[in-house]
């Protein structure tokens, strides 16, 4: 594949990335790149907010799409987007990246070899070394629908099921500007499975030592796990005990790999003429999970799915009536 055109708002970003890779096609308008006939699929990596408009735009042009998550934080308007992907039959992959990493990867091929027997117990880790600005959280959507949806979606693809009720307790304990920005900042989650299984996720948005990223799963023959990276596997011992390496530092150390295994994906699937691994409908459900953990809070109980999309279909009943 060759990159043919960069579009952003900041056009000086643009000119900067485009002369470091040797592209000569800028703009600030993506309308321009989605109207050349010479280019064959689009990256959406823009903020979360312009997603389904241009998917939408890019989907009526014939264009085949990889979109960062998430594709929108409304129900209603994934949904639309998702309608333009299948009414134009172009293929669109989201991006959740941690599904390519080879440490999660491997976790979950052991579980579908059967390497854990029935799968019981799932738990993530999930810690930021430092927290956002507030304005970057009034704008994200929140913890659920920006930080934890990557592990919501860890969760229904590491155990090969789907998630049927959450239940949250929440806090805000690192940063008092999120509070006031209407958000959480530190989170223990549960979900129930289909199955019956049982899973945990743990966030914060302050991990001191470096970013979090562990998962394990419990199963009636054994267990797999992953730890964390770091630079190295070198420990020192002394007096004062045994010192090693902190873990990687944040998500464009972490998964460099992965975002780069995701692409490599994504050219795949559209070179032989098949569907992405990660679909529209995975980002949906993630999404749908993050609405339900954002209604635990609230109410403090468990919340179904289902109450999501009821929820979410009487709103656009009300709106067509309206």
């Amino acid at each position: 594949p060759e990159v043919r055109g960069i579009a952003d708002v900041d056009v000086g970003a643009a000119r900067r990335l485009a002369g470091e890779i040797g592209v000569s096609r800028v703009s600030d308008d993506c309308r321009e790149l989605l109207a050349a006939p010479d280019i064959d699929a689009v990256l959406v990596c823009s903020s979360t907010d312009t997603h389904a408009d241009v998917v939408i735009d890019a989907a009526t042009a014939g264009k085949q799409i990889f979109c960062e998550k998430p594709l929108d934080l409304d129900l209603g308007r994934i949904d639309a987007a998702l309608a333009a992907v299948r009414r134009a039959g172009v293929r669109l992959m989201l991006g959740f990246n941690r599904r390519f990493d080879p440490d999660f990867r491997r976790v979950r091929d052991a579980v579908a070899a059967g390497a854990v027997g029935r799968p019981e117990l799932l738990r993530i880790t999930s810690r930021d070394p430092s927290p956002p600005p507030a304005e970057y959280v009034k704008r994200s959507g929140g913890m659920f629908l920006d930080m934890t949806i990557h592990d919501f979606d860890m969760a229904r693809f590491v155990m090969d099921d789907e998630v049927e009720e959450v239940f949250v307790a929440a806090a805000n304990l690192v940063d008092p500007a999120i509070g006031a920005a209407g958000d959480v900042d530190t989170a223990a989650i549960v979900l129930r499975f289909a199955s019956g299984a049982i899973g945990t996720i743990d966030n914060s948005r302050r991990a001191v030592y470096g970013y979090d990223q562990r998962i394990e799963v419990f199963g009636s023959a054994g267990m797999v796990a992953n730890a964390n990276r770091t630079p190295h596997t070198a420990v020192h011992a002394d007096a004062s005990g045994f010192h090693a390496a902190l873990p990687l530092n944040f998500f464009m150390e972490r998964y460099s790999e992965a975002y780069a295994i995701e692409l490599a994906a994504f050219v795949a699937a559209l070179r032989a003429g098949t569907e992405p691994p990660v679909g529209g409908e995975d980002g949906r459900r993630a999404i749908v999970i993050g609405k339900a953990a954002g209604m635990s809070v609230k109410s403090g109980r468990p919340v179904r799915l289902s109450e999501v999309e009821a929820t979410t279909a009487a709103t656009a009943a009300t709106g067509a009536l309206a």
